[in-house]
């Protein structure tokens, strides 16, 4: 099934759900961990009915859900086809039947507060230390090009952060390496931001904002607040 574009899902138009990453994500606020449970057994059986499922977190006083495909189509300039995680038909059609599911359990959804995280590792030679990243963070060779056309490093049990890899002079000096990529939902970006720079940080780059805003700290440490900007309705 072919992947789909941000201006496919932003016109989706899933309330509940935030395109982060490769995958839609949804937070339903519940009273306790078992009304939590009966609302992601009800998930289960929906799921079961199309053979498609989220992976799911309970936490205190929410479950956390995120849709994705570990087949969609991606085609690259050549017209080469990869099979790659991300956002499919199959995601949205489960996502507004689950939408549905929290609504006869009279659940809210917090679609502000989801998040996910990511390493980022700027390299020139991805291909030669991607093999030693995938061993050290998943014990997995496979885990490299897993899901993506490029090296970038995902557990498929979604134990670790995935580690993408990003372009670095071969010289490059001592200048940092390593940053979090925190994904955020489009309406939380900017208090986000503002948090960070209320708590002493400062903006190092926001030439492509908003999608992404890359924040320091006193060290001179840095992070980017991202949005998936293409996904979101206008």
């Amino acid at each position: 099934m072919d992947m789909l574009t941000g201006e496919q899902i932003a016109a989706a138009d899933l309330t509940d759900w935030r395109k982060l990453a490769q995958g839609l994500h949804a937070r339903y606020l519940v009273d306790g961990f078992s009304t939590g449970a009966r609302f992601v057994a009800a998930v289960g059986e929906a799921g079961d009915a199309v053979g498609h499922h989220p992976s799911v977190a309970i936490g205190q006083g929410h479950v956390d859900l995120k849709l994705s495909s570990d087949d969609a189509v991606y085609r690259d300039g050549e017209g080469t086809e990869h099979l790659v995680e991300w956002v499919t038909q199959q995601d949205v059609e489960l996502a507004r039947r689950i939408t549905e599911v929290a609504a006869e359990h009279r659940l809210t959804a917090d679609p502000a507060a989801v998040s996910v995280i990511e390493l980022g590792l700027d390299t020139a030679q991805s291909a030669a230390i991607a093999p030693v990243w995938a061993a050290l963070l998943t014990g997995r060779a496979d885990a490299q090009g897993h899901g993506s056309p490029s090296d970038e490093i995902r557990d498929a049990s979604g134990r670790v952060p995935n580690l993408w890899f990003g372009d670095a002079l071969e010289h490059a000096g001592s200048r940092q390496r390593f940053h979090l990529e925190v994904y955020v939902a489009p309406e939380a970006a900017e208090e986000r931001i503002a948090a960070a720079l209320a708590a002493g940080g400062t903006v190092a780059d926001d030439s492509d904002a908003p999608s992404l805003t890359v924040i320091a700290d006193q060290d001179g440490n840095q992070g980017v607040i991202c949005i998936d900007a293409s996904a979101t309705k206008r």
